[in-house]
């Protein structure tokens, strides 16, 4: 037996927000629907999450997220400090929103945040110079928090996938439509793809300002990033093409019905030749992963 998203926060104790965040973050399960409606949490993990220790005050705790002024504080380090750190990628995002002026703002959980104040490993770049390295990369502009948070999301994604062809739509997702056409030379397998694209209606309207400024957050623009998911996405198609073919357009039956053979035509003729292979082969895959990559 399962239960609706919405039900499911409800027995929880949990906002909207915050339970989206919790099944994001992996500390709900969540299953595909009978219906391919949208996905369901089991009774039984409802259940699992009331009867842990500390319920509910604990599970609020581990999806509590802070911006940058309260994350420094919990920190115990000044904003412009916190804000490097994030930067250079090594406090990792939660989530994002846009606000009234379609600005970014990043969101970190608190936990995390605690985390690695408590580290004796991190204590150098708490309250020392930062190293020559990272101080040239902020120098030059670089901003890892969008690749930190897609490398989060992916994990989301994949986690939510059941088969190859889920597992290649949601590599699809976060790869530029150029780069895709690119990649997947098949119209029908490109629509395919953009059928079992993962909803993300959390972004706002399609065609929106506010999606045109998520879409460049969702699409990597780094070369190892896009190189990663260019092979992740080629893998996944060749596993999903041995499971089964993307689906076709019915045909359209002919309206004045099948055409008769004539006397010296026979049925062996007209048997309909050898169909291409639904899986590209090994060396062939490698071969495009290998002279595409980047």
């Amino acid at each position: 037996m399962t239960r609706p998203q919405g039900s499911a926060a409800r027995e929880l104790g949990l906002k909207r927000g915050e339970f989206d965040l919790a099944v994001r973050l992996g500390r709900i399960r969540t299953v595909a629907a009978s219906d391919g409606g949208r996905r369901r949490v089991p009774r039984e993990e409802i259940e699992r999450i009331r009867e842990a220790e500390g319920f509910p005050e604990a599970l609020r705790e581990q999806v509590r997220v802070v911006g940058t002024a309260e994350g420094a504080l919990l920190m115990d380090i000044p904003p412009t400090r916190f804000t490097r750190l994030a930067r250079a990628g090594l406090l990792i995002p939660a989530k994002f929103y846009l606000n009234r002026y379609r600005t970014v703002v990043w969101l970190y959980l608190a936990q995390e945040l605690r985390e690695f104040a408590d580290s004796e490993l991190h204590a150098p770049l708490l309250t020392g110079r930062a190293p020559d390295k990272m101080r040239a990369r902020l120098s030059a502009g670089e901003d890892l928090r969008p690749r930190r948070w897609r490398s989060r999301h992916a994990g989301y994604l994949l986690g939510q996938s059941s088969d190859p062809w889920d597992r290649a739509a949601a590599m699809a997702t976060l790869l530029d439509p150029t780069q895709l056409a690119d990649l997947v030379e098949n119209p029908y397998e490109r629509a395919y793809l953009r059928r079992l694209r993962p909803e993300e209606s959390w972004y706002g309207v399609p065609e929106s300002p506010t999606a045109r400024v998520v879409e460049r957050i969702l699409v990597a623009d780094d070369p190892d990033e896009v190189s990663w998911l260019r092979a992740n996405l080629l893998l996944s198609l060749a596993e999903a093409r041995v499971l089964r073919p993307a689906p076709r357009p019915a045909p359209k039956e002919a309206a004045a019905g099948p055409v008769p053979l004539s006397e010296s035509e026979s049925v062996g003729e007209h048997a309909p030749g050898p169909q291409p292979p639904v899986a590209e082969p090994a060396r062939g895959l490698w071969r495009r992963l290998l002279g595409r990559r980047g």
